[in-house]
């Protein structure tokens, strides 16, 4: 999917040094991330408590997201829970994160969805800069002192790098990873092999080839700094991230692999943001509880 993704993107792009509308750039690929120029205000960005999708009977345990909702009490609880902004990653829109924001507001949490700015196509470690303007912005906005994060393919990476480098881990209590590419991905190293250079001068996809030297950096040392909670989750079915076993990280990180709890559960990479069971195993992970997923949540 990155390899269409990037051939998606160069040939719109050509002869416009990549300057197609997002809309358009939509319209060409799957969309497995968001774009936004600048960050959203949190304020008008879905930062506050909305109300739960849930239909709630007697005991709060009937919800229209297709998996065991929390009780009344567990929504309380997530509702005083450090907010949760679900970071996007390469090409796409905001609409591509809209169903797992929808299942954590069913479940209480305060949510909101950062859009990688320039379609997450530029250097990873700008992006992670302006996640740090957007982490303070929702600091300010909702009262917290500390975020989770629930980041997905490149978005794991951004969010990898403003907690290493650029006081993340003062700000965040828990890092949850999608099919993020923790040590790249034979998929963007393979694009020299069709002819198109280093990925089409695309740097993102540049910086998650394996080896490169922004992995380097990124990898050196401990892959766990600071008190942050650490976990990723990885499906075997991950077209994007070859090795699959790429998406884990070392030193006391939790590493979830979906198919060693559901064997027969089938899911992708952008699947990871719309699977039950996988938001099951998420859901989870924010509350400090037990890791069982559920492996008939749709």
């Amino acid at each position: 999917m990155l390899l269409r993704t990037i051939l998606a993107t160069t040939a719109t792009a050509t002869a416009a040094a990549l300057l197609v509308p997002a809309t358009a750039v939509a319209l060409l690929v799957p969309a497995t991330a968001a774009h936004a120029a600048e960050p959203a205000s949190p304020t008008t960005a879905s930062t506050t408590t909305t109300t739960t999708a849930a239909s709630t009977t007697a005991t709060g345990t009937t919800a229209t997201t297709g998996t065991t909702a929390a009780t009344a009490a567990e929504r309380a609880a997530a509702a005083a829970a450090d907010p949760v902004i679900v970071v996007g990653g390469l090409i796409g829109v905001s609409i591509a994160y809209e169903p797992i924001a929808a299942r954590l507001r069913a479940d209480g949490y305060r949510v909101s969805i950062y859009q990688l700015p320039n379609l997450g196509l530029g250097d990873i470690r700008e992006s992670a800069r302006a996640l740090s303007s957007y982490v303070d912005q929702v600091r300010a906005a909702t009262g917290a002192s500390r975020v989770d994060l629930v980041t997905h393919s490149e978005g794991g990476l951004v969010s990898r790098w403003y907690v290493r480098n650029l006081g993340g881990a003062d700000r965040v209590d828990q890092y949850i990873s999608l099919g993020s590419p923790q040590y790249g991905t034979y998929v963007a190293n393979i694009l020299a092999v069709v002819g198109l250079g280093s990925c089409a001068g695309i740097v993102a996809c540049q910086q998650m080839t394996i080896g490169s030297s922004f992995l380097a950096d990124l990898n050196a040392g401990d892959d766990t700094p600071g008190p942050v909670r650490w976990t990723t989750l990885r499906t075997w079915q991950d077209e994007l991230v070859r090795p699959v076993d790429n998406a884990v990280l070392a030193d006391g990180a939790t590493n979830i692999l979906v198919q060693a709890w559901c064997p027969l559960r089938v899911v992708g990479h952008l699947g990871l943001v719309l699977d039950g069971t996988t938001y099951t195993a998420v859901r989870q992970t924010l509350a400090g509880a037990a890791i069982r997923p559920n492996c008939f949540a749709i």
